[in-house]
């Protein structure tokens, strides 16, 4: 439920076993436990609403619907999870929304699935047309939550919904708050570091059509923070950092990391101090060695700043 894809992705679909579970059981539990722990967090700490993606986990949904468009996940969220909230599709713009059929019936299949707003359509004539074939209960039902969040976190509903610089802020210390839980290991111990710090820059998000976020602001949070740290293209000396983007991207047409990404990575692990995964936590087997891997998701400007305070915390 995490990124804008739409691939069969991480599930398996073999029927073997594994420790006393079939392969497919394990892996839907496996995706529970890992992919939706920013989700609980999320709803723990009281977020207003959560947007669903175009990404496909057969191990989860056997009919292989993404994310958007699966009874199964999106009910994981409402009826596990306890999220009152509301619940957006990611943009329609985006392939995988229209990967299966056309924008009209993927947004009546969205929001009878369980999504409460569309984000982005572009078809206005074609998905209001298609929406007419959502069942009633399920229309009112989103309208209300739509209705609900409009009146919580809306503009005109006092300190909550006025985005003056105050608020803002706040907000920002609220999206904080959670990185900061979202930043875990996934291998190794923590290191004590020493600045300063030698930091190298695997991306593998980049030669698609759409540009990528900056990669500058780990960089900026921790010289806030009193780390000395060269530039993103001047490595330096000192204790090495490798910082690897990979988000799914639908023109990737993968998972996992590219070839390309994983020649540069065998040469320059070995020896280096910490791995900063700014991809799913699942793509540290693909990572050579032993070296200590945090994972920080993905390379938005929030998670940045959340993997550089965890490090400028083992400076010293």
């Amino acid at each position: 439920m995490a990124c804008a894809k739409h691939y069969p992705g991480h599930g398996r679909t073999t029927t073997d076993s594994h420790e006393g579970l079939p392969v497919v059981q394990a892996a839907a539990e496996e995706l529970q436990r890992t992919d939706v722990g920013p989700f609980a967090a999320a709803v723990q700490a009281g977020v207003g609403s959560v947007m669903s993606a175009f990404v496909a986990y057969p191990a989860w949904d056997s009919s292989g619907a993404a994310a958007a468009f699966s009874r199964p996940m999106l009910g994981y969220l409402r009826d596990t999870l306890g999220f009152k909230g509301l619940v957006v599709t990611d943009a329609f713009i985006m392939g995988g929304a229209t990967a299966a059929q056309a924008e009209g019936p993927a947004g009546a299949a969205a929001s009878a699935a369980g999504c409460d707003a569309l984000l982005y359509p572009t078809d206005w004539q074609g998905v209001i047309q298609a929406l007419e074939g959502v069942p009633a209960e399920r229309a009112e039902e989103a309208l209300g939550r739509y209705e609900a969040a409009l009146a919580e976190w809306g503009p005109g509903t006092g300190d909550r919904g006025a985005l003056d610089e105050a608020a803002l802020a706040e907000h920002q210390r609220f999206a904080d708050g959670l990185a900061d839980r979202a930043v875990h290991l996934v291998r190794g111990e923590a290191p004590r570091l020493a600045a300063p710090l030698s930091v190298t820059i695997v991306d593998d998000d980049v030669g698609g059509p759409y540009s990528i976020p900056p990669r500058d602001v780990f960089h900026a949070t921790l010289r806030a923070r009193g780390v000395q740290i060269p530039g993103p293209r001047s490595p330096g000396p000192g204790p090495r950092l490798i910082l690897v983007y990979a988000e799914p991207r639908s023109w990737k047409g993968r998972a996992d990391l590219g070839a390309r990404s994983l020649e540069r990575l065998e040469r320059l692990v070995p020896g280096a101090a910490l791995v900063l995964l700014f991809a799913h936590p699942r793509l540290a087997a693909q990572l050579p060695g032993d070296v200590p891997v945090l994972c920080a998701w993905h390379g938005q400007a929030v998670m940045q700043r959340a993997a550089g305070r965890w490090v400028s915390g083992r400076v010293g």
